[in-house]
């Protein structure tokens, strides 16, 4: 086995997965990578903590939703947390080599997201984004954030991200450093690339066999597709975008 093995802790926000985040959990479980899998129940109104829980998570729940990044820096507090109890009675135990944020609806096709882990335990990447191929339910979205996102992100930086939104990323300690602390809510993803690419760090999108729960076309799904774009276009301004300064 990988002397590697076991190094990388999974980081799984999530709201209202209860149908969805034991499958999720048991997935990247199964990780050969993956030693540690913390599910941050962000405000649910379900029993998405109780399930993470039965399928061996350790939870952690916000009592009101508090926005994705607030998940993942909650995430990231309690796996610091439980490598420092360990430290305390072991001197081998120490910080993961690698931190994977899984989002909580990919079911089954969590199982396919070691080779995000393989790039960064073998020092190929620094940071490793999950490009996803067709979705089998058709999103109700016209590619507009998506869009904003990669203008922002090449603006900035040179990168050009197939799939910038991707919330499924594995990131060295030397990442998750430069990345915080993360943009608030849905420009988390946006910030990362950003952040990560400006500390002179190595960036690399992966193909990876996931399938998950699209936004539809109802009120809702146009409700947050409007705050993603909001929270995509302040990250980026925060990190010095002028898309109305021409030259």
């Amino acid at each position: 086995m990988s002397a590697l093995a076991g190094k990388v802790a999974a980081v799984v926000p999530c709201k209202n997965e209860a149908d969805r985040i034991a499958t999720t959990v048991d997935a990247v479980r199964s990780l050969p990578q993956v030693g540690r899998v913390v599910v941050v129940d962000d405000g649910s109104t379900d029993d998405t903590s109780r399930a993470a829980e039965a399928a061996g998570a350790v939870v952690v729940r916000h009592e009101r939703n508090r926005g994705k990044a607030a998940a993942l820096e909650t995430g990231v507090r309690r796996v610091r947390e439980l490598e420092g109890d360990e430290a305390a009675v072991d001197a081998d135990a120490a910080w993961p080599a690698a931190l994977l944020f899984v989002d909580g609806d990919l079911e089954e096709t969590a199982s396919n997201l070691g080779v995000l882990a393989a790039a960064v335990l073998d020092g190929a990447a620094d940071m490793t984004i999950a490009t996803l191929p067709a979705q089998l339910t058709a999103g109700g979205g016209r590619g507009l954030v998506v869009g904003l996102s990669r203008r922002g992100i090449e603006s900035l930086t040179g990168f050009r991200a197939v799939q910038p939104l991707s919330g499924m990323r594995c990131l060295s300690p030397a990442a998750y450093a430069a990345a915080t602390p993360l943009a608030r809510g849905w420009g988390v993803e946006t910030a990362l690339t950003v952040d990560v690419l400006r500390a002179g760090l190595t960036v690399l999108e992966v193909p990876c066999r996931l399938q998950h729960r699209v936004s539809g076309s109802d009120w809702r799904g146009h409700l947050h597709r409007a705050g993603q774009y909001r929270d995509v276009w302040l990250a980026l301004v925060r990190r010095g975008w002028r898309p109305w300064h021409r030259g």
